[in-house]
């Protein structure tokens, strides 16, 4: 069984890696298809035909799910989960033909980085002959290997005690529409055939710089993510004349100095830390050169969650941007009277309110509101040229002039899919799941460890218990409903076992090889029978 699960694993992980599934893709929406192909040779699937299928998405585009189903007695069921979409490969440069190719990519990248001297450490890794590169291998076609050879394993058991599903998705670098169809479709799939699904087990990979101790992790849970937004509004003045507006990209400056790796905006569980926002996205609305100072700007943060709202997190900013507003106005009128002559300016409140508060006081301005923003919103859903936090931004300004307010003024809201923060919320199965692969680390020679959440952003916030009400991110993010939907998670216990490696989403995407085919197949099967008892 060993050398069985540690061969299929490399094999498969090889061969997945090799078909190019770059999100966006018509490698995307082959993947499964090939994958289809593969599972079916197994006998199980043979005689099981109907076990394993694929599932459209249902959203005008040819993604799909793949699930494949293997069946033993009881209701009793492990969903085995990943993603397929990789993020492009354009990075690799003149190495780019051998992304996908890790057995020849893995010499090319040893000869450039000997040649440049750039990056020892990856040259380190690669000399050693325990870390593969190649682009998806470590994000997360390893997991998902493992994950196949741990269902062909059970498949394989004369008496199967339980049922294991593996569900493999599209998206996930991107929106997550794969993993937002299935929180909806395994419900289904579970009443269809008869299931209980008592686990599911994501297969996603954790970076690690150091000894891969930090890799070698089960997470309890997954962290929540949040896109805060802000409309900055101004009031437009001559450059020449500075005092006689208020300059909206100096108000961002303030609120950019105020949020930038704020603690406050950052939350900490024991040694695991949800990091502080650092700024994705600054621009005006202007679109050429005049002397005039701009009007708008909008800005976005990722803000990441363990257990806080998306109502204390919209708190906690309006909190920070007031005091940046009043930091920043006060400074206007101290340098208005600092120059010679000084110079008359007015001294002003800047509000900042949230976008629901700002929506509210569009309909009361104007009756037919609803109508117009709805039409809007419907625009903006079939615009494939905007990303969400562009379409979320027109629709502020909108609302914004709707209103007929005067500026100055900061709108918060939300501009993009949140993902929630995720627990297991059973700490009795937690335990037993970890006596388990303790259990495997010892024979393996290795070690295991445990953790509360998956430090990066993962499809399992669609699946597991949500822990914070996610009514106040619908009520600010003006796209919500239209652009995206958010279907209601099917609260299953989620934990994640998966692959470490270094520096994904990087042309030295490596996979730290002995573990991802030696170790974690063995911990994906023991954590999956541990479930099943």
């Amino acid at each position: 069984m060993t050398s069985d699960l540690s061969a299929r694993s490399r094999a498969a992980a090889i061969q997945m890696t090799e078909w190019r599934s770059v999100t966006g893709t018509q490698g995307e929406c082959d993947f499964p298809l090939l994958l289809k192909t593969m599972l079916a040779q197994d006998r199980y699937f043979h005689l099981n035909p109907s076990h394993l299928r694929i599932q459209d998405l249902g959203d005008g585009t040819e993604r799909a799910n793949l699930l494949a189903l293997v069946k033993g007695r009881g209701r009793r069921t492990v969903v085995l989960a990943g993603h397929f979409d990789t993020v492009p490969f354009d990075d690799y440069a003149e190495l780019s033909a051998f992304a996908c190719d890790p057995g020849a990519l893995a010499p090319m990248i040893i000869d450039r980085l000997k040649r440049t001297g750039e990056n020892p450490e990856a040259l380190a890794d690669l000399e050693s002959g325990e870390f593969l590169p190649g682009r998806g291998l470590l994000d997360m076609k390893a997991g998902i290997a493992a994950g196949i050879a741990v269902l062909e394993a059970f498949a394989g058991e004369d008496q199967r005690e339980g049922n294991v599903l593996l569900l493999v998705t599209p998206d996930e670098e991107d929106r997550s529409a794969g993993m937002r169809a299935a929180a909806t479709l395994l419900p289904e799939i579970a009443r269809e055939s008869d299931l209980d699904i008592r686990l599911v087990i994501n297969l996603d990979s954790i970076a690690d710089d150091g000894d891969g101790s930090f890799g070698r992790s089960v997470t309890m849970g997954s962290i929540g993510k949040l896109l805060l937004t802000a409309l900055v509004v101004g009031r437009e003045t001559h450059a020449c004349y500075p005092f006689a507006g208020v300059n909206a990209n100096y108000l961002a400056a303030e609120l950019l100095s105020e949020f930038e790796c704020a603690p406050e905006l950052a939350e900490t569980t024991g040694h695991e830390i949800a990091a502080p926002p650092s700024a994705l996205y600054v621009k005006d609305v202007k679109s050429g050169y005049n002397v005039t100072t701009p009007a708008r700007i909008f800005l976005y943060w990722n803000t990441l969650q363990h257990r806080r709202s998306p109502a204390e997190v919209l708190s906690v900013a309006t909190g920070m941007a007031r005091e940046a507003m009043e930091r920043a106005m006060s400074r206007l009128a101290q340098r208005a009277q600092n120059v010679s002559p000084p110079q008359p300016f007015r001294l002003e409140s800047v509000a900042v309110i949230s976008f629901a508060e700002l929506l509210a006081q569009a309909r009361k301005s104007d009756p037919d509101f609803d109508v117009s923003f709805d039409l809007l919103n419907r625009e903006l859903a079939e615009r494939d040229d905007l990303d969400f936090p562009s379409r979320a931004r027109l629709a502020t300004e909108f609302v914004w002039a709707s209103t007929k307010l005067p500026g100055p003024a900061v709108i918060l809201g939300f501009g993009s899919l949140p993902y929630p923060a995720v627990t297991l919320g059973d700490e009795d199965l937690a335990e037993r799941i970890m006596v388990a692969l303790d259990e495997v680390a010892v024979e393996k020679g290795t070690t295991i460890s445990r953790i509360g959440y998956f430090p990066g952003i993962s499809d399992m916030s669609f699946l597991g218990e949500t822990t914070g009400d996610l009514s106040a991110a619908q009520a600010n993010t003006p796209i919500w409903g239209t652009s995206f939907s958010l279907p209601a998670s099917p609260a299953y216990k989620v934990i994640n076992i998966g692959p470490w490696g270094r520096d994904y989403h990087h042309w030295l995407e490596r996979l730290h090889a002995p573990y991802a085919f030696d170790v974690l197949p063995h911990l994906i099967l023991r954590a999956t029978k541990t479930a099943l008892e």
